[in-house]
């Protein structure tokens, strides 16, 4: 029963701090996202009991449906149209992390010789993608519970360290060697104010929908149950397509099916056009965050140096390479910022982030590059793992 009862709380806990969100400007201020990850970690650290299994559960679940649900409002082939510098910029980061992850595991892995390949794709995940993406690989990798609950606590940490670098000094430090933003006008203020390609998810704040009208909410509904169905379709297919190759369930072909018929089904146009599917799978990424935060007891950081160093030095030396990078090909400094708040973070944390930067026409392009780091997340993450096994 108490199980039970945590998997409900761990649903409805955004509801509630959405609802808290729209209503107290403080909190509007910090996010829907960052608060789950907050309320999550409080419980894990405050003495509540816990049942670590019911919260990866919940968190695997949210996971392997968020993700078909957020890659149907992308819309990939105008992503490649976007910015030079902008398509640029996130394949620095990729390109960074990979080479980061690369040397950490050259590093530790005399201290890790079972998991060390394993960490390497998990932080190569999180940090082209974001957590979601962590948890989806670690899962496909088959990492013990125990190691991952202590890689996202040190992820926890180091994310923190990096966000409130982000929020107060990184546009002045960039600036000193990597030129200003140009703006190019009104109209990347015009698609701002329309929002992520494909009608994606409200932009300039972190995800805190507005409620449909009486009129409306009908066909809200309706648009919402018509996006679950085919991601739990996508799941599903998924799923019959492991036991049809391997006799049973392969966590890795699984989570690969899914990525790739998530991207598929974003070139069918009704599904991109289906304005419930990015809001209803931004609520099952914060489900996520309250979950995963309910095991990043810090406690256990004491007793996993190791992996907090492996984290620390893979995620400090891809962003100082990316940095590097950016300099070489004279990127500009807002771009390379709102790209590492795509790869490091999450879509969510972009409209925050561009806030703190004073510039709005960057963030369909960071929201647009944070979706499509779901996706490459899971590919890049599998593929470092296996190429380092």
């Amino acid at each position: 029963m108490a199980q039970v009862i945590q998997a409900i709380l761990l649903v409805a806990a955004p509801v509630v701090i959405l609802a808290l969100v729209k209503r107290v400007r403080v909190l509007g201020l910090i996010g829907a996202t960052l608060l789950c990850y907050l309320v999550g970690i409080a419980s894990a650290n405050l003495s509540v009991p816990i049942d670590q299994g019911v919260s990866m559960q919940v968190s695997q679940v949210a996971v392997l449906l968020a993700i078909p649900l957020l890659l149907y409002c992308t819309d990939f082939v105008r992503w490649l149209k976007l910015a030079r510098s902008t398509v640029l910029s996130f394949l620095l980061a990729c390109v960074a992390v990979m080479l980061a992850a690369t040397l950490g595991w050259a590093i530790f892995s005399r201290y890790l010789p079972q998991e060390s390949w394993k960490l390497a794709g998990m932080f190569v995940g999180v940090y082209t993608g974001g957590t979601v993406n962590m948890n989806a690989v670690g899962y496909a990798l088959g990492v013990r519970e125990e190691i991952f609950v202590m890689a996202n606590a040190a992820d926890v940490v180091m994310g923190g360290i990096y966000l409130i670098f982000l929020m107060t000094v990184a546009q002045r430090v960039l600036l000193k060697f990597l030129p200003a933003f140009k703006s190019v006008g009104a109209v990347a203020a015009a698609e701002t104010e329309g929002g992520a390609a494909g009608g994606g998810p409200a932009v300039g704040e972190a995800y805190a929908p507005t409620a449909p009208t009486a009129r409306a909410r009908w066909r809200l509904v309706g648009q919402v149950a018509i996006a679950v169905g085919v991601a739990i379709l996508i799941v599903g297919a998924s799923v019959g397509l492991s036991f049809l190759v391997t006799g049973g369930i392969s966590e890795t072909l699984v989570l690969l099916a899914i990525t790739t018929l998530g991207i598929a089904a974003s070139f069918i146009p009704r599904l991109r056009r289906l304005e419930g599917a990015p809001d209803f799978g931004q609520y099952l990424l914060l489900v996520f965050c309250v979950a995963i935060g309910s095991i990043a007891d810090f406690r256990v950081l004491s007793g996993s140096p190791v992996i907090f160093g492996f984290c620390a030095l893979v995620m400090t030396s891809a962003v100082v390479l990316h940095y590097a990078m950016a300099a070489l090909f004279r990127i500009d400094a807002d771009t390379v910022i709102i790209t590492s708040v795509a790869a490091v973070f999450s879509p969510a944390f972009v409209g925050p982030i561009a806030g703190v930067l004073k510039n709005r026409e960057i963030i369909v392009s960071g929201l647009t590059t944070g979706l499509v780091g779901y996706a490459v997340g899971n590919y890049l993450g599998l593929a470092l793992a296996y190429l380092l096994h």
